[in-house]
């Protein structure tokens, strides 16, 4: 029976001596974990517990690479597999998940895992905050730019006012088209953040009417209102207070179900101007520009971490982009940087096409903290970036056909792997819902403990089964068999729901907090927005010093101004 470490060679060097020995994985404590995020060297520092538990307390930097899909979360979020690499859980029987998915990364190449000993409970008990929420950064930096740059902005019965009396402006939607279409503002035209400085002058004829930018929260609108000023709009330039939140709790109504479409890409002499102030911009905040020899160098450099990153919109990107070129649309990116780039002090290359959008992108991503540059030629560089290889996972367990599903042999034991909110909607009768942290536990209830009963994995797609598949091996099961939800029902098996099962303390892959503000819990509107509110008091000094909001000569564009009713 193979295990893991039998199905790939490590990319850097021999495995370490823990490959497979979970007891001997290196262990830090808190105080060297602190060190290590001060040093200046690149460090991930990965959550690996789910997305219920992560959202729920983790540290500032921390980067969620839930175990249930591990090995190709941490390839995406930390390509360098000697990056020095700290893993966490919640200190539970030793640290046992974390050491787990340290033999496994250990196993495919990963040199430099150790665990933070004691988990994020360590963490908190060493006197840090353990934030609630996700993206700490980008939202973090939202609340640290308000200050920073004193963006205007308007409150939601002012905006109404304006409607009402037909006062002209003009409104925009930061957010990505799929949020636009669940809800929005009454009228709002959806140019996300990453395309303002393409687009916004498609929708605006002079410089005197105002522009309101808004989102769901705050971060996008102050973000996006703030992009605009650096640009050096000439019109009033305003972000909506507390987005399309602020709007329900002020008793208004949204829009929903919008099919306004992005707006279309500007003429010739709109992006020209467009390129103009997008470039002056990144060069008042010294925003670097490397020759295709010197980003070569960055992306040959085997010592350093290099992410590269196409930031237009998905259409295009499809259409062609630079071979080994992520796609990030522009405005996500700063919203979840979190989510692209799992390594610190790493360093971006930012790109497009036109030499608009990607200028703006590398400016807000250096004010974060980033070390991000731009490229000559952008997209057209000819750059060669590296890919490497993906981690080998282990075969793909056998697929259980019709026949077989429609005639399961007695005692078989079903384990449905699903998010737990569809689990809860329907689940075929018998089924025990399960995720991969506790899948042997859960597998040895289901059958008793015996190995040879008949075990099928229900799961969303062949990647969750495969890699289940592989801790089960690992553990002595036979070759288990796998299926989706949907074929067991089309082979006549009966489904039931339980909308309180499984409870919300075990299904630790959903995030509960404020999870229905966008869906009429005014309540919960109000805590997310004072979540937002307090992330700047709940930080640290080291925290909030890797910001660089200044630096760039746009002070002086604009005046404060604050509308409220």
């Amino acid at each position: 029976m193979s295990s893991l470490a039998d199905l790939a060679a490590p990319a850097t060097g021999a495995a370490p001596s823990f490959s497979s020995s979970p007891e001997r994985v290196p262990a830090i404590d808190a105080a060297t974990l602190q060190r290590w995020l001060r040093d200046g060297d690149e460090l991930a520092l990965l959550d690996i517990r789910e997305h219920g538990q992560y959202g729920e307390g983790h540290p500032f930097f921390a980067v969620h690479a839930a175990y249930s899909r591990l090995e190709p979360e941490v390839a995406r979020l930390v390509p360098r597999r000697a990056t020095r690499t700290v893993l966490f859980d919640d200190g539970i029987d030793g640290d046992a998940l974390a050491r787990r998915a340290a033999v496994r990364l250990a196993a495919l190449g990963w040199s430099g895992v150790s665990v933070l000993a004691g988990g994020a409970p360590a963490w908190e008990g060493a006197g840090r905050t353990l934030f609630k929420g996700v993206n700490l950064p980008s939202k973090t930096f939202g609340e640290v730019a308000e200050h920073a740059f004193e963006v205007p902005h308007i409150d939601a019965p002012t905006l109404a006012r304006w409607q009402r009396e037909a006062e002209p402006f003009v409104l925009l939607d930061g957010r990505t088209l799929e949020e636009h279409r669940k809800m929005t503002l009454p009228g709002a035209i959806p140019v996300p953040n990453g395309e303002l400085a393409l687009r916004w002058r498609t929708q605006v004829s002079d410089e005197r009417t105002p522009i309101v930018v808004h989102c769901a929260g705050r971060t996008r609108s102050i973000v996006g209102a703030q992009i605009l000023r650096d640009l050096g709009v000439p019109n009033p330039v305003f972000a909506l207070e507390n987005g399309t939140q602020g709007w329900a709790l002020a008793g208004l109504e949204l829009e929903r179900g919008s099919r306004r479409a992005l707006p279309a890409a500007p003429d010739a002499a709109q992006h020209e101007a467009a390129r103009a102030s997008a470039e002056a911009a990144a060069r008042r905040f010294g925003v670097p520009v490397l020759s295709r020899a010197a980003a070569q160098a960055w992306l040959d450099d085997a010592t350093r971490t290099a992410f590269v990153f196409d930031v237009r919109t998905a259409e295009e990107f499809a259409a062609g982009s630079l071979p080994g070129a992520r796609h990030a649309p522009g405005g996500q990116l700063l919203q979840a940087t979190d989510l692209q780039i799992g390594v610190r002090h790493a360093r971006v290359l930012v790109l497009d096409d036109d030499g608009v959008r990607a200028p703006v992108i590398a400016l807000w991503l250096r004010r974060l903290g980033l070390e991000a540059a731009l490229v000559e030629g952008g997209l057209a560089s000819g750059l060669r970036v590296p890919e490497g290889a993906p981690p080998a996972l282990g075969p793909v367990p056998a697929s259980a056909s019709a026949g077989q599903l429609a005639a399961l042999p007695e005692g078989t034991a079903l384990l449905d792997l699903r998010p737990s909110p569809a689990y809860r909607q329907a689940h075929v009768h018998g089924a025990r819902w399960s995720i991969r942290p506790r899948l042997l536990a859960d597998a040895r209830t289901a059958t008793g403990g015996d190995t040879s009963r008949p075990l099928l994995l229900i799961a969303p797609d062949a990647l969750v089964a495969r890699l289940a598949a592989a801790d089960l091996r690992d553990a002595g099961w036979p070759a288990p068999t796998w299926t989706t939800h949907e074929a067991l029902v089309a082979a006549g098996h009966g489904v039931e729901a339980t909308p309180a099962s499984p409870g919300d303390a075990e299904a630790i892959d959903y995030l509960f907090f404020v999870h229905d503000r966008h869906d009429g819990n005014l309540d919960a509107a109000r805590r997310y927005l004072d979540w937002e509110l307090g992330l700047i008091a709940q930080c640290a000094s080291d925290e909030l010093a890797v910001f660089r909001p200044h630096g760039e000569a746009t002070r002086g564009l604009h005046g404060k101004a604050h509308i409220d009713s």
